[in-house]
């Protein structure tokens, strides 16, 4: 199981101290925070993609994942999300593939459809057409990776004849892709249909709604053929802060709560543990709750912690890293390998679909997604909504 970081890179004005960070000083300490998250022995580090304050998360993720594979030994570097939206596909093949070669395959990426509207007509688009975009964006992206010489007309983009996306994926396999979202159940059957990983960011809606999200993309992705309900793969989100007590981590986050834009005043910081999976205490108890987690998701395969939001001090966070990589990640992996059923598969890594494919046969196509004549949830397929 992989155990990592996202981060949005918002930055917000610490309530504390009434100081609020340059975003120079907020880019240069997410570079920090990889750094450190490879050199503790996390598997993830994940940045967001933004083109809008108060966020310095790249409006590129591409550039930044390239400098960071060069900062970096061992950590995957993924995004968290990367727009499929209003990012045109072919620049998304291109660049994620040149990132690719530069990390020796340390990459991956999840999409996602953004939640700031007027992102939309900033790059020509229409957010009412969110999720045919998506949809149609990403089947193209799926192609331009396995394909050469690729003809396409879609409705959202000019038709292509007879392009071939540069560089090819490295060693003839494309970075892994997640399919990330909140409440959107067309992105997990979107997710289902290929065969990819689905991310639920399992932050501001109660277990309830992520056993409901995360089920539904399990039963779609054994329907269309790819394997048991059991064998999907599939990433949660979490947050946590933590001190020694649990009095004292509550006492020092409590301003940081009430005051983050993220939050939205949407009742008080107990109310918010108690709902959401927002862990505030002891590395003990950050712990058991993440262990909590599998009674309603069963076991999964990537955990991704935001620690770096609501103005938190930068010193703040990387103790944060630092519990995580030396305190709670080491048992949860115990623990998390013990509990977990046979036959589950691990989270793909480069290697493991370089793999697959020379199993499968040197130079065999990839093989794509496996559908029945018609969905029956919606009476359509995936790639024709």
């Amino acid at each position: 199981m992989q155990f990592g970081l996202f981060t949005v890179g918002d930055v917000t004005t610490d309530p504390v101290s009434g100081r609020t960070p340059t975003e120079h000083e907020r880019i240069k300490n997410t570079v920090e925070m990889a750094k450190l998250a490879d050199e503790v022995g996390l598997d993830v580090f994940a940045t967001g993609q933004h083109h809008n304050p108060p966020f310095i998360a790249p409006a590129n993720p591409a550039i930044f994942m390239a400098h960071l594979a060069s900062q970096t030994k061992n950590i995957i570097l993924s995004t968290s999300t990367t727009l499929i939206t209003t990012t045109d596909p072919v620049r998304i093949a291109e660049d994620y593939a040149y990132a690719q070669h530069l990390a020796d395959g340390r990459v991956d990426l999840m999409l996602g459809r953004g939640n700031t509207g007027p992102v939309y007509p900033w790059f020509g688009k229409d957010i009412r057409e969110g999720i045919p975009l998506a949809i149609e964006n990403y089947a193209l992206l799926h192609k331009l990776w396995r394909e050469e010489n690729v003809s396409w007309d879609g409705k959202f983009r000019t038709p292509l004849q007879g392009f071939t996306s540069t560089p090819r994926p490295l060693d003839g396999v494309p970075p892994f892709v997640w399919h990330g979202s909140i409440r959107s159940p067309e992105i997990a059957e979107q997710a289902a249909y290929y065969g990819d990983g689905f991310f639920h960011n399992h932050i501001f809606w109660p277990p309830q709604h992520a056993k409901q999200m995360v089920d539904f993309y399990r039963q779609r992705f054994e329907h269309y053929g790819h394997g048991r309900a059991q064998d999907a793969i599939v990433g949660i989100g979490g947050q946590t802060y933590m001190e020694s007590s649990s009095s004292a981590a509550r006492e020092h986050f409590r301003p940081y709560f009430n005051n983050a834009p993220v939050y939205g005043g949407s009742g008080t910081l107990e109310q918010f543990t108690e709902q959401t999976p927002l862990t505030v205490g002891t590395p003990e108890e950050v712990i058991e709750r993440t262990l909590g987690f599998r009674d309603y998701i069963g076991d999964y395969q990537r955990q991704l912690f935001l620690v770096d939001h609501a103005g938190l001090p930068h010193a703040d966070v990387m103790k944060q890293i630092e519990l995580l990589g030396t305190v709670v990640v080491p048992e949860l992996r115990k623990e998390m390998g013990t509990r977990r059923a046979p036959g589950v598969p691990d989270a793909p890594s480069h290697a493991s679909l370089v793999a697959a494919r020379a199993a499968a046969g040197d130079g065999a196509p990839e093989p794509g997604p496996r559908a029945p004549q018609a969905d029956d949830v919606t009476g359509t397929r995936a790639e024709e909504r």
